[in-house]
């Protein structure tokens, strides 16, 4: 279906234009030999391994290197509640990120449902093929609950980027601005500007960070809250 919004002449567009990421065999798959080892019947060993110690799967699966990016769609960008299949070309770019610049493979999943028990029993029921979560573009207060209750789930790492991605980058950056200044975070007066998911995680990081809770403001759209 066409769009009235789609210039197939933008650069945007273009670079867009299929999607940005692929899946590519890292195995060679040029012969009868290569097939029977990559898949039936040689698979079948590896299976059976895994099955009898489910360790293995680090070995000899993709799963300990690669990343879920989760959405649903509620809170993308500053595009704000646009649903999961607008979400999709943000998460291909968090994926292809993690692999340039980190070298972890990622795969975008776009939930197509904003109910908290849902988000929680589906990525619970995916997570035997990653090996971490990364929770993006949930709008608050949900995104709290459902970072919580899949991080006490599950065995893997689970990182909401709205909340504590953010939140690292501002204390690293205002340290090395204490730093430059030759002031101490303590004697700081802190302004923190919006009061959802990426605020509340900034606010919590900072006082962690060795600012003093005292002398943090946080303010939203109707003004100070905190």
């Amino acid at each position: 279906m066409s769009s009235s919004i789609v210039d197939p002449a933008d650069p945007v567009f273009r670079l867009h234009r299929g999607g940005k990421m692929a899946v590519a065999s890292t195995v060679p798959l040029t012969s009868r030999e290569d097939l029977s080892l990559a898949y039936t019947p040689g698979v079948a060993r590896v299976c059976e391994a895994i099955a009898a110690d489910p360790g293995v799967a680090d070995d000899y699966t993709w799963a300990a290197h690669t990343v879920a990016v989760v959405t649903d769609g509620s809170a993308v960008l500053g595009l704000g509640n646009i649903g999961p299949r607008a979400a999709l070309p943000v998460m291909e770019g968090k994926a292809v990120l993690f692999k340039q610049f980190a070298g972890v493979d990622a795969v975008p999943v776009c939930l197509d449902t904003q109910d908290v028990d849902e988000i929680v029993a589906v990525v619970r029921a995916l997570a035997p093929s990653f090996g971490g979560i990364n929770l993006e573009d949930i709008s608050a207060p949900r995104c709290f609950e459902v970072e919580r209750r899949l991080d006490e789930a599950l065995d893997i790492p689970v990182f909401h980027d709205d909340q504590h991605g953010t939140a690292i980058v501002v204390l690293a950056a205002l340290r090395n601005a204490a730093t430059l200044l030759n002031r101490k975070l303590g004697d700081l007066r802190v302004a923190v500007s919006g009061a959802g998911a990426a605020g509340v995680a900034v606010t919590k990081m900072l006082v962690a960070g060795g600012v003093d809770p005292d002398q943090v403001v946080v303010c939203d759209s109707k003004g100070i809250i905190g």
